[in-house]
């Protein structure tokens, strides 16, 4: 995953107010302009007890809760400094807890982990109810969605509506299919996937792009689609649980590669903020794990950190500060252009959650 989304926030300065704050608009709750209300007062407290300024509060709370378009169960990531919003994102699903952070970094880690998988998509819901045949009256209608999910669940992404009579139709499914797959290239689409009456979508399947034909999975039913929402939402959500984007599953199969042969990798949390410290890291994997104890060191600069007050200062940095290390790791990450892989830990426990994949191998471990 590129973290080139969360580059505008690094370009600010701190101290950084990160709130994290469950904002859904679902049936479940029945005034929930009220309990995002209750939310943000706790969330307020939090930062007036870690020191936050007048200025930099007022901006999170002018911003807490706009996003009332957005319906069904989300989150939003708010990040301000000096006074001014830094960064706003919709989280695709609530935050596990709301949370609260004022400090010289921000907190962003679990923006991140929200992004993840990261997976390009193109989802396609023919509806169909007649009778099957081009001599039938009436038409098919086509919604397709191209996206990189989960963010469509509160994101929605390029859309494409059309209804077309059946006699048309086996003509017109290759029209369409040629439309989707332009919109599909200009993303990378790994998976399409189909919903529908099993006889219109055959055709329109047949007369796909051999590009996008042999990426299809066809899935039976196509739920509820709120509006506002991503198409086939339930279907997705089933479909890409636990599942890696294929560019990430690329990168862990590298990193596994050169593990195997003690080659260009490296586990743990020292020998990771060594490799960063020195722009070496092409990707970090990264289980994750919210309540991490781990902490680093960390300068003015995203390649200063170190496990150790001591080893920083050595390198001649002379305004330290321990931090979080996702915190850390997440700031070096975007300001050295590394990719972050979010890896769940029952395929691939890592050492004190971490790993990195090098851009080269370090000549003194081949000698």
């Amino acid at each position: 995953m590129r973290l080139s989304f969360l580059e505008p926030l690094y370009k600010q300065s701190g101290p950084f107010a990160s709130v994290y704050v469950d904002t859904s608009r679902d049936a479940a709750v029945e005034d929930p302009d009220a309990a995002v209300r209750l939310r943000w007062r706790h969330l307020r407290d939090a930062l007036v007890s870690e020191g936050a300024d007048r200025d930099t509060i007022t901006a999170v709370a002018g911003t807490v809760g706009n996003d009332r378009d957005v319906p069904g169960t989300h989150g939003q990531a708010v990040f301000a400094a000096h006074g001014h919003l830094a960064l706003l994102d919709e989280l695709p699903a609530p935050p596990a807890r709301d949370t609260a952070h004022f400090g010289t970094l921000p907190d962003a880690m679990p923006l991140i982990v929200q992004h993840a998988p990261g997976i390009p998509y193109l989802a396609v819901h023919v509806h169909y109810g007649g009778r099957h045949s081009t001599d039938a009256t009436g038409t098919v209608r086509i919604e397709a969605e191209v996206g990189t999910w989960p963010l469509t669940k509160v994101t929605p992404g390029h859309r494409l509506d059309e209804e077309i009579p059946v006699a048309d139709w086996t003509r017109a499914a290759g029209e369409v299919g040629r439309e989707l797959e332009g919109h599909a290239r200009r993303i990378g689409v790994e998976t399409v996937v189909v919903a529908g009456d099993v006889w219109a979508r055959g055709i329109l399947v047949h007369r796909l792009p051999a590009s996008l034909r042999g990426q299809v999975t066809t899935v039976e039913g196509a739920g509820e689609s709120e509006p506002g929402r991503a198409l086939l939402e339930q279907r997705l959500d089933s479909l890409f649980q636990g599942r890696m984007a294929a560019h990430d599953r690329a990168l862990l199969d590298a990193f596994l590669a050169e593990r195997a042969r003690e080659g260009a990798s490296a586990e743990g949390l020292g020998p990771a903020a060594s490799a960063l410290q020195r722009g070496r890291v092409k990707a970090l994997f990264l289980n994750d794990h919210p309540e991490s104890p781990f902490r680093l060191w960390a300068g003015p600069e995203p390649g200063q950190l170190a496990l150790t007050e001591t080893e920083l200062r050595s390198y001649g940095v002379r305004d330290v500060r321990e931090e979080r290390a996702d915190a850390a790791l997440a700031r070096a990450l975007v300001g050295t252009r590394a990719e972050l892989v979010v890896v769940p830990e029952r395929e691939l426990r890592l050492h004190e959650g971490v790993g990195v994949l090098l851009r080269y191998a370090d000549p003194a471990s081949r000698s």
